[in-house]
């Protein structure tokens, strides 16, 4: 069956008269059909997508919860690391850099940014979500230089307390001559200064501090050192001489025996001969010295290992009584 024709009644010639659609106007007629029924099309799809999400989008919606979630949870492991990273920065500042006098890390250096606007170039391609991921990467950015500044802060740390550590077991700090292996206390030992000199009956500076002892008594290093010199002093008999570093020296006299060597680097408290009674000495005894840098110090100071405050004031109120020496 053909397409159905239409007519229209001419007043004017009373008759009726076949109507002509022109190609061009059916061309637009059709364009325009199809044009409603694409949009309605779309319209509907959407809506079905809307209302009745396919499988894949029921899976993604569900992918996107979740990194919501772990989103959140890891903002606030971030937030959480700041606050412990800051607790170790305070106490890096008020307590073990007090302990070394430094100064803490500066406050503006501490808190200074991470490269600038664009320090996140790849996210312009994002459209949702842009602000909150960059903020969250600033934080961890931030995160990251402060670790590193107090990962730099805590070696300078353990340097300096490596060197003090050596420092501190370099120093003299205890008695050439173990206090229980001593024959006459602590209080009567002649002591730094001027004194009367045993043998030529005249006043003189007495260098060191005397520690009288049986013969053979061991004799021990004052600190951590190298033995610099060893052999006979005049005046002091066998002599041994260790520098300690850090412009200490000491120098123990009148030895019966030497029993380290030049050059031996030795441990703090580590026996490095015998008291003797040899050179310009009256009786058994350890005639011991301390130097800083070369110019001689009282060694009573660093002799108050085992001893009370109360004791070692005691010891140092005896010793610097002027009385004779042994040498």
């Amino acid at each position: 069956m053909g397409r159905k024709e239409k007519f229209v009644y001419n007043i004017h010639t009373l008759t009726y008269e076949k109507v002509v659609v022109p190609f061009k106007t059916r061309i637009w007629q059709a364009f325009g059909f199809f044009s409603v029924v694409l949009v309605t099309s779309f319209a509907l799809l959407a809506l079905l997508y809307v209302l009745f999400p396919s499988p894949r989008e029921k899976e993604l919606m569900r992918e996107i919860d979740q990194m919501e979630y772990k989103y959140t949870q890891l903002n606030g492991q971030v937030e959480m690391m700041g606050k412990v990273l800051h607790n170790i920065r305070e106490r890096d500042a008020n307590v073990h850099r007090a302990v070394f006098g430094l100064n803490p890390i500066d406050e503006d250096v501490w808190n200074a940014g991470v490269g600038g606007h664009q320090a996140h170039p790849e996210l312009s391609a994002f459209n949702h979500g842009r602000d909150a991921v960059a903020s969250s990467l600033e934080k961890i950015d931030m995160l990251a230089r402060q670790l590193a500044l107090e990962s730099k802060s805590l070696d300078t740390l353990q340097q300096l307390s490596e060197k003090q550590t050596e420092m501190l077991s370099s120093i003299p700090c205890i008695k050439p001559v173990r206090e229980d292996k001593l024959q006459k206390s602590l209080g009567t030992l002649s002591g730094f200064g001027y004194r009367i000199h045993p043998i030529y009956k005249v006043r003189k500076f007495h260098a060191g501090l005397d520690f009288p002892a049986r013969i053979g008594t061991p004799i021990q290093a004052g600190g951590d050192g190298v033995v610099i010199e060893t052999g006979w002093h005049q005046g002091y008999g066998n002599c041994v001489t260790i520098s300690h570093g850090y412009g200490y020296e000491t120098r123990y006299a009148h030895m019966n025996r030497i029993t380290c060597k030049q050059g031996q680097r030795v441990k703090k408290g580590q026996k490095i001969g015998e008291v003797g009674d040899t050179g310009v000495s009256t009786a058994p005894h350890l005639h011991y010295e301390v130097y800083y840098k070369g110019q001689p110090i009282n060694p009573i100071n660093f002799c108050m290992d085992n001893l009370t405050p109360q004791e070692y004031q005691t010891l140092v109120n005896s010793a610097n009584i002027a009385n004779q020496s042994l040498d």
